[in-house]
């Protein structure tokens, strides 16, 4: 059904520029804690906190692995919810308070009386946060799938939200840069970061639902599903999933993709402060000049992925990523301007793994409702974040093990601490070789993803082709 044959009653809805800003918007509540965690937390609970870093990297597996169980339940509830405001703004609302308030809880240092009553603290708050956290991620992934139709409209819709995604980051580093200068007091400065980007968090849901409703409301009055089969239950919904072939090399690239960059953010403020010998200032400065690279980048491989494909531009772009993780591993205490040139060659690579992974996916949602007659977007969503969540949890679980067996020294209230040669090469290892190589594992599937614009051009073509026969069939029997 096109927009010229629609009703008298049911006007279009463009993919305007309300739709767009407040689609993105919507990334600050993923983002802003999501960056905070990424780059910080780590370094958080065993440089401020005082934890042992085999326990930190404990808390961090403990609390994305619960996490990583719920994503493909509320990802398969979502789906199935009814009500006048849709499958997804439902959860979105019920999450938003409690990830406002769990985030910053999750940053003050309780007055407690040992290791294991620290630990036991920041998994609680750890495992309220994160539960918050999929109620509200994972309905508003899908929302990219379901606010849009054509390839070049999804390829532009997730430019312009990993714009915002690249855009929240430097946002929350900003603040971070602002709070660690300004602030002596190092707890009074976390617990202040934790506050205010809690309730960024929180806010950026409710603008989302306000700017995007419209355009969600008519997407579901002119989509006529294709005529499905009966509903299956959660386990066997999740596997008949997973039988799309294609989805399994968006999963590897995307875990390739987000491995690399996330062990790579985790040690980087070990990398500057305990390696280099810099302040935490310089660390948010060297993050900065990374997304901010990614940032401004991004426009021009969004632009270029439209004229030469998604592959090819993560084809070009990764590699620019493996030559920095070279060169930081390469740099030697003192190479300060190095350091961030090399930060922005990483970035300039990092943008193209914002935009690829997650532009492919709604693709493989339209591969499986030709092949099945159901849109099942949360349950591919819900799993990829899950599945990402247990390599990232297990990885930060890693590097924390692995500074603990090279000897790292924890220290509470302190930034930085004199540490064994052991732990400073464990540091060097795992900002540069070690993430490589995974990275180079994407490449090679994104060598092989089968959906090419034209493959996609095809199956938009046959869904359009059952839905006119679909409606044509309802028409028919109403007529009777």
């Amino acid at each position: 059904m096109t927009p010229s044959s629609l009703p008298p009653t049911l006007s279009p809805v463009a993919l305007n520029l309300k739709t767009k800003l407040a689609y993105g918007t919507g990334e600050l509540s993923s983002e802003v804690p999501g960056s905070i965690l990424t780059f910080f937390v780590l370094f958080f609970l065993t440089n401020v906190a005082g934890l042992n870093p085999a326990l930190a990297g404990s808390v961090l597996l403990v609390a994305n692995v619960w996490d990583a169980v719920l994503d493909p339940v509320v990802g398969y509830l979502s789906d199935r919810t009814q009500s006048p405001w849709g499958k997804r703004y439902p959860w979105m609302l019920a999450g938003s308070l409690p990830l406002g308030i769990s985030f910053f809880l999750f940053w003050l240092v309780p007055p407690l009386p040992n290791q294991g009553w620290l630990f036991g603290y920041y998994i609680a708050i750890a495992m309220v946060f994160y539960t918050a956290y999929t109620m509200v991620v994972i309905p508003f992934s899908t929302l990219g799938a379901e606010l849009t139709q054509t390839y070049h409209e999804r390829t532009h819709l997730i430019s312009f939200k990993a714009a915002f995604s690249i855009g929240s980051s430097i946002f929350a580093l900003v603040l971070a840069q602002l709070i660690l200068g300004a602030v002596p007091n190092i707890f009074l400065r976390y617990a202040l970061l934790g506050g205010i980007c809690g309730a960024i968090a929180c806010l950026a849901v409710y603008v989302c639902i306000w700017g995007t409703r419209s355009r969600f409301q008519w997407m579901q009055q002119v989509r006529t599903p294709v005529q499905a089969p009966p509903r299956l239950a959660l386990l066997p919904n999740v596997w008949s999933a997973l039988r799309t072939g294609p989805f399994w090399f968006v999963v590897g690239i995307y875990l390739c993709s987000w491995l690399g960059v996330q062990v790579t953010a985790a040690i980087l403020p070990y990398f500057v402060v305990n390696y280099m010998g810099l302040s935490e200032v310089h660390f948010t400065q060297m993050a900065l000049a990374v997304q901010g690279t990614a940032f401004l980048a991004m426009s021009l491989w969004g632009w270029l992925g439209q004229r030469i494909g998604k592959q090819a531009i993560y084809l070009m772009g990764i590699p620019l990523t493996l030559i920095a993780q070279g060169g930081l591993f390469m740099l030697q205490p003192g190479q300060v301007a190095g350091m961030y040139g090399l930060g922005i060659l990483a970035g300039f690579g990092l943008a193209t793994a914002y935009i690829v992974p997650w532009s492919m996916l709604p693709d493989v949602v339209d591969l499986d409702e030709l092949n099945t007659g159901q849109r099942r977007e949360g349950v591919f969503y819900g799993f990829v974040v899950q599945l990402q969540k247990i390599a990232v949890a297990i990885a930060l679980f890693l590097v924390g093990k692995t500074l603990d067996w090279a000897g790292f020294v924890s220290t509470t209230g302190s930034q930085s601490a004199l540490q064994p040669d052991t732990a400073l090469n464990a540091i060097r290892w795992l900002v540069g070789p070690i993430p490589s190589v995974v990275l180079i594992g994407g490449l090679v599937l994104v060598v092989f993803y089968p959906i090419s614009k034209p493959v996609h051009d095809r199956i938009l073509i046959q869904l359009s082709d059952r839905r006119i026969q679909s409606s044509s069939s309802i028409h028919d029997v109403t007529d009777e």
